[in-house]
This record gives structure tokens, sequence and C-alpha cells, in this order.
């Protein structure tokens, strides 16, 4: 991701913020805090990039593939748990969690989820299940995703010169965290494998 965004700067801070919104877990924080840091006089690089065009690009990115989400949830959601659910481990009972939680939290949810880390990548989608009204939708996920963005770059522009620094304590500790992630992402997939299958089991007797 760092090489990518240092070759390609802003256009590579679009993409990975347009994918990261669509239901795709890119870690944000690492987009927009490396991209923050190339904003850093502190950072030694041939690319420097603006803080402020960084922020705009990010929430620009992120706006445009939550909205993608939200029109495939909205107006394919049941169809695509039909078709692609078992790729993805979602079911019909998850639609409905999602909508029962939209309904008791009210649109508001829109903008609170875009500064939850991981859950923010699952916004729109969820959003579109719901049916939460298109331009609240827009106005909250923009309110939301300005704060967002706009506080990881800060803080990656305030690091600038000491990325590197945090660079090689993970490089040490990289095999460690790797082995942890290795582990958490099993036990979710497990979990996730067993809640989708359970849930397609109650569905099939409903019927």
């Amino acid at each position: 991701m760092q090489s990518f965004i240092s070759n390609y700067g802003y256009l590579a801070v679009l993409v990975l913020a347009f994918l990261g919104a669509m239901c795709i877990p890119i870690p944000s924080e690492i987009t927009f805090g490396f991209a923050g840091a190339l904003c850093s006089t502190g950072f030694v690089t041939d690319k420097h990039l603006q803080l402020w065009a960084v922020i705009v690009v990010g929430v620009l990115g992120t706006v445009a593939g939550s909205f993608v989400a939200y029109l495939v949830g909205r107006y394919g959601g049941r169809a695509f748990v039909d078709r692609y659910g078992k790729f993805v481990l979602l079911s019909h009972e998850d639609l409905d969690r999602a909508h029962a939680w939209f309904h008791r939290w009210g649109d508001g949810a829109v903008g609170v989820g875009q500064v939850i880390p991981f859950v923010r990548a699952f916004v729109g989608f969820g959003a579109g299940v719901a049916r939460v009204r298109r331009t609240p939708f827009l106005v909250l996920t923009t309110i939301g995703a300005a704060v967002w963005v706009t506080v990881i770059s800060v803080i990656g522009y305030e690091a600038g010169s000491s990325w590197h620094t945090v660079l090689r304590w993970f490089g040490s500790a990289g095999y460690v965290i790797a082995a942890v992630v290795v582990i958490v992402l099993v036990f979710a997939v497990v979990h996730r494998w067993r809640r989708y299958h359970e849930a397609q089991a109650r569905h099939a007797r409903k019927r």
C-alpha cells in the first residue's frame, strides 16, 4: 500500500478510499496515515502531497465507494445474498440485523459508522439494505468521512519524520503481529462460517 501511494499519489488514495468503502476492509488508517505523512516536510521522499488535497480526495473516494455499496444494498441486497452470500458468508439474518440496527439508531448511524474502523467498510451496503433515504445518506456519509479522513491524515502528517521509526518497529514485531492476525482471522472465519450455516438452516426450516 505504501509503495502504491508513493508511486501514484492522489490516484492511489482515491482508489484505496473507494475500495475501502465498498465492503473491502482495506485499512484506511494506513491509507490516510501514510498519505498524511507524505505531506510532511519531515518525511524524506521525492513525492510530497498536500494535506488539504489528500483530505478532499480521500473524502471523495469514500463517498463514491459508499454510494456504490449503498446502491447494491438498496436495489440488490436480498438478491445479492441469494446469489453470492455463500461466497462471502452473508445471510438474510445479517441483512435483517443491519436493517434493525439502522431502524433503531436512525440515519445518524451512517455518520457514526464512518468513524468506526472496519465497520465503516460496510456502512454503505447496510444503509442501502435498510433503505436509508439517499440525500441524508450522502450528507451524513460526507460528514463522517470528512471527520475520519481529516483526523487520520493529520495524525500521519504530525507523525511525519517518525513514520520510518514506526515502520522499523513493525518490521521487528512483524512476525508476531502476523501470527496474531492469522489466528484472529481463522477464528473469525470459522465463527462466521458457523453463523452463516446456522442461519441458512433456520431459513430452510421456515420454507
